[in-house]
């Protein structure tokens, strides 16, 4: 338990650096070099990590047997004063963090697949030491790009979604602010609504997602 729990925090602060990464990159390219500027173009944890939502949080949903562990990285400062064509090149970097954790599960299940042909991810996670790493890395970077494609402020889905509101009114949406943001998918993940459970929504996802990678 303590060395899957170890493994898992290992595995999840590099796929949220690399997350973070992508979008100091793409950002870079289209005319912001906020991130570049301030060293977070760097696989250094140290430059990354978020003493709560990189070590706190993670330990927390692991040691509580929680069906789902998530956490991430300090987010990349992006000026979007600096991006080229505004809310438009903002979605494209918000995307590229949640299109590098589905590369990165892509990349891990062609390797298991390879490795272990025929088997359950279940099999795999539980196999050994080398497939309960590249299962770990499956299902993380899943949770990764799933949480974040939530449309709410300020995970990255919310800037991908006012990319289809008007001006005025996505400038208003992306308001709502960080606390505020996460209070409300807090909220959401651990106190369903009516019978609507966030936490639900994303596990079913995942199990989606696990189905179209071959598991």
């Amino acid at each position: 338990m303590i060395l899957f729990g170890i493994i898992s925090i290992i595995i999840l602060i590099y796929s949220a650096i690399l997350h973070e990464i992508a979008h100091g990159y793409v950002a870079y390219h289209l005319g912001d070099p906020t991130a570049k500027l301030r060293g977070r173009l760097t696989l250094n944890p140290i430059s990354h990590i978020d003493p709560i939502m990189s070590v706190l949080v993670p330990i927390m949903l692991i040691f509580s047997g929680s069906p789902i562990i998530f956490g991430g990285a300090k987010p990349v400062p992006v000026d979007p004063f600096n991006l080229k064509e505004g809310i438009k090149d903002l979605a494209l970097v918000s995307l590229a963090g949640p299109l590098t954790n589905i590369l990165l599960a892509i990349i891990a299940s062609l390797l298991i697949h390879i490795i272990y042909p025929g088997a359950s991810f279940n099999d795999v996670l539980g196999g050994g030491l080398l497939g309960a790493i590249l299962a770990i890395i499956v299902r993380l970077n899943l949770v990764l790009a799933i949480f974040n494609l939530v449309p709410i402020p300020p995970l990255d889905g919310s800037k991908i979604f006012a990319l289809i509101l008007p001006r005025k009114e996505a400038a208003m949406y992306l308001s709502i602010g960080q606390t505020m943001g996460m209070f409300i998918l807090i909220f959401l993940l651990f106190f369903p609504i009516g019978g609507f459970s966030l936490l639900g929504v994303v596990g079913q996802i995942i199990n989606f997602a696990l189905h179209l990678l071959g598991f």
